[in-house]
């Protein structure tokens, strides 16, 4: 199937799939992994532990890939904050041409990323979120269902009317389905309901190029789209979580805290454990983010291997659509 939609073109793509920003994930060898494979490859800068090792992981993917590929840049609350000055002047210098943002307060990103003619796409779990990216001149929306791993949002919002809701209310900015999507079927279900393509993140977990422990990858293919816990609700920081000891310690606290002070539960929700989990490969370490969409994950197949499986699912449901579109106006001829 050739594929052309608003974002292959936008972006330079042969096929419309975009890997997520995946902190302690999104690293070369993914992002290259993925754009060789057709798709749009993206590294993590805040993975990196400064702007430095950022300048030389940009460097990396170049290195192994001649395809386009993106940066993402999530502005979350945090004691100590990235030096998002550094990153950005980074990603200036190093002249990247696609920018994924997330998060809170991202108008002085974006602006500046604008200024530099550098396509901004930036993730959205409302709406009215969206619509206030689409002021501040954002390129692309990637609309994320409550499906997806980890920051859900607050609105519980399915992605099946999420999506619907984007067709209807964002006018001519293209948008990004994401939250639930693996396959084939996912990507034309989602170019059926307006979206311009479809962001998939847990899926890429479970990939050979994915520089994670192997334990972690057998974890979500042995799961089922059951094994997800939200926490952190309490605190108006929604995520979505693989279920194990640690996401049930968290629960117990979110419910029997009596002050609700974050510090109580910080130890048990620490990122750098997280990180640990997906390096030593021990799933009971650390809360790690895993999306519902694990139910339909089987196997660990290289990226190239993903994306032609992908393809051919879509050639299918597109036969299968065309097929079933003509029998039923033959039927009608012949009433």
């Amino acid at each position: 199937m050739v594929f052309d939609t608003a974002l292959t073109r936008l972006l330079g793509i042969r096929v419309p799939v975009v890997q997520g920003g995946l902190q302690w994930v999104a690293y070369a060898e993914l992002a290259a992994a993925v754009s060789n494979a057709g798709g749009l490859g993206i590294i993590n800068a805040l993975t990196q532990p400064d702007a430095e090792h950022l300048r030389a992981e940009i460097r990396k993917t170049r290195s192994l890939t001649d395809e386009p590929f993106g940066v993402n840049v999530t502005l979350l609350p945090a004691l100590n904050p990235p030096d998002y000055p550094a990153f950005m002047k980074v990603i200036l210098e190093e002249k990247i041409k696609i920018v994924e943002t997330a998060g809170n307060s991202p108008g002085p990103i974006i602006k500046q990323l604008k200024a530099a003619g550098i396509i901004v796409i930036h993730k959205a779990t409302t709406i009215r979120h969206a619509k206030a990216a689409i002021k501040l001149g954002v390129d692309v929306l990637s609309i994320d269902g409550f499906e997806c791993a980890g920051h859900v949002g607050e609105s519980d919002i399915a992605s099946l009317i999420l999506l619907g809701r984007a067709r209807q209310e964002l006018g001519d900015t293209p948008f990004i389905a994401s939250g639930g999507f693996a396959d084939g079927y996912g990507l034309m279900s989602a170019l059926s309901l307006g979206a311009a393509g479809m962001n998939m993140g847990t899926r890429f977990l479970a990939t050979v190029e994915a520089p994670i422990h192997i334990n972690v990858k057998k974890a979500i293919v042995e799961a089922d789209e059951h094994q997800t816990t939200l926490i952190l609700r309490r605190w108006k920081n929604t995520s979505r979580m693989f279920t194990n000891k640690m996401t049930a310690e968290a629960v117990k606290i979110e419910k029997e805290s009596e002050k609700g002070e974050f510090a109580e539960i910080a130890p048990t929700v620490s990122g750098a454990k997280g990180r640990q989990v997906l390096e030593g490969g021990d799933i009971q370490h650390g809360v790690w983010y895993a999306g519902q969409v694990m139910g339909m994950i089987h196997d660990i197949p290289t990226c190239a291997e993903l994306f032609a499986r992908i393809e051919r699912e879509a050639d299918g449901v597109l036969e299968n659509l065309t097929k079933s579109i003509r029998s039923t106006r033959e039927g009608k001829s012949r009433l």
